[in-house]
């Protein structure tokens, strides 16, 4: 039984009214307004745990040109193949699949094509590609929580319905099938004498995976400075925090994506559980045979006259002349707590 109109208005989150303004002729989707300012989130972050990992500025914005627009297009890859039915179905239109502005971004696919994207850049500039994604990985949580506000103002992605204070108000217009055609929706009507509701409260998801994608940035941060991971472990600690929550969110989500029913779990839960194992299993086995933390970030294929901030000045001493002593906190000091990755407690703060 849904609760009394005057009692959702009094409890709930409003959904924006609008989620598109025009500037003259240009559309302002808030959509794409979180997506481009989670990537720049990203960006940022990643550039400061790089650097404090040994690299070099500008290089996280490198090889970004090359993940960000794989990214986007294996996200938008992902979902389209997750619910093809509203493209390639009897009722669909295959053009609606180039419409991102819509909304629709699968993040398994954003993850796997940038990837991709981010071993080509990293490669053409003779860096190594775990490193690269221990730093990058927190960013992108943090991009995932913004990017997930996005569905706010689309009004899409919610949970099932809810009488909890935080419930989210969903206007009719923007319910899904999926809903329409649930029990929930039935008992609805019942209990309104059969005219629809205008608006039903329902769980909201989107805000469940902000707070959980910032709780699990910062679990990474503190597991990151006090055990210095490296060799990828960042990287999978991220798909095991992410997955298991994604999970449990996953399965009270009420939403029109198809070839979600597999053996009573939804397509996405069995991604995540699948995904979770994977990771965990490369975190025991990294953890294993490659402990500790790489001393270089680069290759031997690093592309000459390309700059490491004086990393490596060291090897230009005399082999005969002993170094002087250097005082802790000397400005020569910096790069060796860059190396052994001393600096990233203080970066990513």
């Amino acid at each position: 039984m849904l609760p009394e109109i005057p009692t959702v208005i009094a409890a709930s989150i409003p959904s924006p009214s609008e989620g598109v303004w025009n500037l003259g002729p240009f559309p302002l989707r808030g959509y794409a307004l979180c997506i481009i300012l989670g990537i720049v989130v990203a960006i940022w972050i990643g550039e400061r745990r790089w650097r404090a990992r040994g690299g070099t500025i500008g290089e996280v914005q490198d090889v970004a040109i090359w993940a960000v627009p794989f990214g986007l297009v294996g996200a938008r890859l992902y979902h389209v193949a997750t619910d093809w039915k509203n493209y390639f179905g009897a009722d669909g239109d295959p053009v609606e699949a180039l419409y991102v502005w819509h909304g629709g971004l699968g993040i398994w696919g954003g993850v796997a094509l940038g990837a991709v994207g981010a071993w080509i850049g990293a490669r053409r500039k003779g860096i190594k590609l775990l490193p690269l994604l221990d730093a990058l990985a927190p960013g992108v949580l943090v991009a995932q929580a913004i990017g997930r506000w996005g569905n706010w103002f689309n009004q899409e992605l919610y949970g099932r319905p809810t009488d909890l204070p935080w419930g989210l108000k969903i206007d009719s217009d923007h319910f899904s099938s999926a809903y329409l055609a649930s029990t929930d929706y039935r008992d609805a009507l019942a209990a309104n004498g059969g005219i629809p509701p205008e608006f039903v409260t329902f769980h909201p998801t989107f805000l469940y995976e902000c707070l959980w994608n910032l709780a699990a940035f910062a679990l990474i941060i503190w597991l990151d400075r006090r055990f210095r991971l490296g060799h990828g472990r960042v990287m999978a600690i991220y798909v095991m925090a992410y997955t298991l929550g994604r999970g449990w969110i996953e399965y009270i989500r009420i939403d029109d994506v198809q070839l979600n029913d597999v053996l009573g779990l939804r397509f996405n839960v069995w991604t995540s559980i699948v995904l979770f194992v994977l990771a965990a299993a490369y975190y025991v086995w990294s953890a294993k045979n490659l402990p500790g933390r790489e001393e270089s970030v680069y290759t031997d294929a690093r592309p000459a006259g390309e700059e490491t901030d004086g990393l490596e000045s060291a090897e230009t001493e005399p082999a005969d002349e002993p170094a002087e002593p250097v005082e802790a906190g000397s400005a020569e000091a910096a790069p060796a707590a860059d190396v052994t990755g001393d600096a990233s407690t203080k970066e990513t703060e």
